[in-house]
């Protein structure tokens, strides 16, 4: 399913439903992040997607990342809360979101990195390098604030 990120656009649609996602800043022992590609837009992200019934958000965030990237994670802090009502996102199906996210710390600690159905490449990359890659600014907010170690949560 395609999807359009719809960011601080007058003439998005309207949201129709919000849905409880997890992100996660994954960090290895050399600092780089875990990248993907999404296959549904083509833009590269942090791994993450929508809870699932039964779980807790920290079961979550360690479905997800080992779902999109093969990688086994421990979540190790809370990074923020982003539910931003100017991103919206518009999905083919017809569905509109208002983004609603928990991002999350967390550090590797098994797997092997593989893609899979919604990410077409999976990359540990250089902070430095990061500006180079096409990521949504709500991404590289997340990003950002996983990187800064901050002391409080971020949230909107």
């Amino acid at each position: 399913m395609a999807r359009i990120d719809h960011y601080n656009d007058p003439h998005a649609p309207q949201a129709t439903t919000i849905r409880t996602a997890v992100s996660a800043v994954v960090r290895d022992q050399a600092g780089r992040v875990l990248m993907i590609r999404r296959t549904d837009n083509n833009r590269y992200a942090i791994p993450g997607g929508g809870m699932e019934p039964g779980e807790t958000v920290t079961g979550a965030v360690v479905r997800e990342v080992g779902e999109e990237t093969g990688i086994n994670v421990e979540v190790t802090g809370f990074i923020g809360i982003y539910s931003n009502p100017r991103h919206v996102i518009e999905f083919s199906d017809g569905e509109v979101r208002q983004e609603f996210s928990l991002c999350f710390a967390a550090r590797p600690i098994g797997g092997q990195v593989r893609t899979s159905d919604e990410s077409s490449e999976v990359d540990w990359v250089e902070p430095d390098q990061l500006a180079e890659l096409d990521i949504h600014p709500s991404i590289r907010l997340r990003i950002q604030h996983g990187l800064e170690d901050r002391t409080q949560p971020y949230y909107t």
